[in-house]
């Protein structure tokens, strides 16, 4: 048995690649460090890699985690400049048991030493998008701008291990430095292979009040399913914040079990995501709130159609 799940259409060509490895037997970690990287690498993706949004400045900072479920092992960077693939960086410091979260200049020198590649991350099109915006606000104060969707994923591979990744440029138009949910374990994404794993998406300052991912997990491991796991972290934080603060962020997620039974959650009105098993073709589905409980649908030609236009229209 395997399985590979992830947030956003934007993992489907990824997540395509990643399944030919998992068939052939490969480790969960080279497959879901695969498809992670696919989604880095595409510049027409506003908030991942390379196209990514840049923040107040005009810079692209990126953010990444990983999480090996066989030894609870973490690896993760934020505020990262100029390398090509984060996620390849977080996955490297998983491999040792201290100093394995480096922000910032560390983590670029970190990166370059261990000969990972340098990259300008900063497109033609993700400057267009960020002169635009400053043209809409003129005098207004700047705020940062909707758009965070991670790319968080979750593996099981035919030996039983599970792993899990995160990647992001995280919120357009953040203060410098700003760091979310994506990169920190537990929050954006967690995993163990005797239960299962879980990753988030959404407005990272939110995420994090509700530890979303390893709550997920722990709920899991009393023997809820991995659908009900998602339906019941989501909605008691989307309920607790709405209580507390008067308002919720968006909160979408995804998660596996250990035995590849797979769920999903979220409290906006879509949020997509793609998952493949050995028992079920690649798939990308539209979810919808429904109440307490979250539905999901194949998204049709109209939808794959209209997402493709989207993403490569021009900037006016």
């Amino acid at each position: 048995m395997w399985a590979i799940i992830a947030t956003w259409r934007m993992s489907a060509e990824g997540l395509a690649e990643a399944t030919k490895l998992l068939e052939k037997g490969e480790k969960g970690d080279k497959a879901l460090v695969k498809a992670i990287t696919m989604v880095e690498d595409f510049p027409y993706y506003k908030s991942v890699g390379y196209g990514g949004l840049p923040n107040e400045n005009g810079i692209v900072e990126l953010d990444a985690g990983f999480m090996n479920g066989d030894t609870l092992a973490v690896g993760a960077v934020a505020s990262v400049h100029d390398i090509a693939n984060p996620v390849l960086v977080a996955q490297k410091l998983s491999e040792y048991s201290v100093n394995s979260f480096l922000v910032g200049e560390g983590a670029e020198e970190f990166a370059i030493k261990e000969g990972f590649a340098r990259k300008t991350m900063l497109t033609e099109r993700a400057k267009q998008h960020y002169q635009k915006r400053l043209s809409e606000l003129k005098n207004q104060e700047l705020k940062a701008y909707i758009g965070h969707d991670t790319v968080a994923g979750i593996c099981l591979d035919t030996s039983g291990s599970m792993y899990s990744a995160t990647s992001t440029s995280g919120l357009f138009m953040k203060k410098h430095g700003r760091i979310g949910d994506s990169p920190i374990c537990g929050s954006g994404f967690y995993v163990d292979s005797e239960i299962g794993g879980a990753g988030a998406t959404g407005l990272g300052e939110d995420l994090m009040k509700g530890a979303t991912s390893y709550e997920i997990v722990s709920l899991m491991k009393q023997g809820l399913t991995a659908q009900q796991a998602c339906d019941i972290a989501v909605n008691e934080l989307d309920s607790k914040l709405k209580k507390r603060q008067g308002k919720a962020g968006d909160i979408s997620v995804v998660a596996l079990s250990k035995n590849g039974d797979f769920g999903v959650a979220t409290n906006i009105d879509t949020f997509s995501f793609v998952v493949a098993t050995s028992n079920h073709p690649l798939a990308i589905y539209l979810c919808e709130k429904d109440g307490i409980h979250t539905k999901y649908r194949k998204a049709d030609k109209e939808w794959l159609e209209a997402y493709q236009k989207r993403i490569h229209e021009p900037i006016l």
